[in-house]
């Protein structure tokens, strides 16, 4: 078969564009989520001893956070929402489960986790909600950029 020069020229053009470009994305890194489900069941059981700076550790300093009243920035401004709300009396009243949770990938070093918190126990009614979370691969490990929950 012999090729036109305009085949010719098209298939260079193609090779060239393509030079230099790595791979597609390989499939979702099952290492990197089974890491963020460990920080998370970590944040439970945080919570559940009383232990806020644990429950805290999922976050970067720099993280946001949607508040009843808007975006809260940093972390220690997401600490201090948690002290005003869940844990007004110095630990929290209900036990912290996670339930459908879900790791998506978006690139080697983020992610999009989503999913339902659980708060039960203390004589009182289960409280749920839905939880979308931003997370970002750093010199710690794996942290929430932007936590998103009602």
């Amino acid at each position: 078969m012999i090729m036109r020069p305009a085949h010719l020229l098209a298939s260079i053009a193609l090779v060239a564009a393509c030079a230099g470009h790595p791979p597609a994305s390989p499939a979702p890194s099952a290492t990197s989520a089974a890491q963020i489900r460990a920080v998370l069941d970590t944040t439970a059981a945080g919570w559940n001893r009383g232990e806020l700076a644990v429950y805290m550790s999922a976050y970067a300093d720099s993280t946001t956070s949607m508040g009843a009243n808007g975006i809260v920035r940093g972390k220690d401004g997401t600490e201090q929402v948690m002290r005003q709300g869940f844990w007004r009396n110095g630990r929290p009243a209900q036990q912290l489960r996670y339930d459908h949770v879900e790791v998506r990938m978006l690139g080697a070093d983020n992610a999009l986790v989503t999913g339902e918190f659980i708060l039960s126990g203390a004589g009182r009614p289960d409280r749920t909600g839905w939880f979308t979370t931003v997370w970002a691969r750093t010199s710690q490990g794996w942290r929430m950029i932007h936590d998103h929950s009602g």
